[in-house]
């Protein structure tokens, strides 16, 4: 019997990868505080299939405060979704937000992990945002990380914590950088959401900058598939992978291409 913890499990990726794994015949312990930074309801939703399943449990509370010498006896692997997104919220008074959810938290599952004697593997889910504006298309892991973000910030020191629990303390760890996931659940303030529901009602959409700006796009179920590789791969253990399509891509071309016409506002 597998035993999996998937962090932030009513989130976009989380819920996703909760299912796949109920699929292939896991027990899955979700974990997801269900904060507020947007709809609770939609997170709910997003869960409503699996929390149908026998072999799938939900645990409605924040890392940091967890019981986690209970929680990982028997577990097999962990998939560390968990963190507080947005780069824009990380500026300003926000920013104790992300420092707390994905710098402290991550150091609290890590610290629980130590003596995890059952654990095969930790999977951090990293970004792209930790690149800052790669100028290298498409991005290698050994281009020099700068992030121009709080949040690319936070992320990257969490990466720098599973390095360290690695190296010091055996702790089986691979990290994901996700270059902007898309597809069903997506997060509301996320541009694919924003552009498509703007295109079906005609709503105006807010470009920054000249609206040229172009992303590698990860469809969900390659996300998805890179978790479980990465959790089976021996090979994987302490090494760090970008998940991406592997090109670049102008969103506002790509959604007016697909979508109706909308109107566009270009904020100052």
């Amino acid at each position: 019997m597998t035993v999996s913890i998937v962090t932030g499990a009513a989130g976009f990726i989380g819920s996703h990868l909760v299912e796949v794994l109920l699929s292939q015949g896991d027990h899955v312990i979700g974990i997801d505080e269900f904060n507020d930074y947007y709809s609770i309801d939609l997170k709910y939703q997003n869960l409503l299939a699996s929390q149908k399943h026998p072999r799938f449990k939900l645990i409605t509370g924040e890392i940091q405060t967890l019981n986690w010498q209970e929680l990982l006896e028997g577990v097999d692997f962990i998939y560390h979704q968990a963190a507080q997104a947005g780069v824009r919220s990380s500026w300003g008074v926000g920013f104790r937000n992300y420092t707390e959810k994905n710098i402290n938290a991550t150091q609290i599952l890590l610290e629980a992990t130590k003596n995890a004697k059952s654990l095969k593997r930790l999977i951090f889910a990293s970004t792209s945002s930790i690149y800052g504006n790669a100028e290298t298309l498409p991005t290698q892991e050994s281009i020099c990380p700068q992030p121009i973000s709080p949040y690319g910030i936070t992320k990257l020191a969490a990466e720098r914590l599973c390095w360290l629990y690695h190296q010091n303390f055996q702790v089986p760890i691979t990290v994901l950088r996700y270059f902007t996931v898309y597809g069903p659940r997506q997060r509301p303030d996320m541009a694919f959401h924003k552009f498509f529901k703007a295109s079906l009602y005609d709503e105006v959409v807010p470009i920054y900058g000249d609206g040229k700006q172009t992303r590698d796009f990860t469809f969900i179920s390659d996300a998805v598939v890179a978790n479980l590789a990465a959790a089976t791969v021996p090979e994987a253990v302490g090494e760090t992978f970008n998940i991406g399509g592997g090109r670049s891509s102008c969103l506002v071309g790509c959604v007016a291409s697909h979508g109706r016409n909308y109107m566009v506002s270009h904020p100052l």
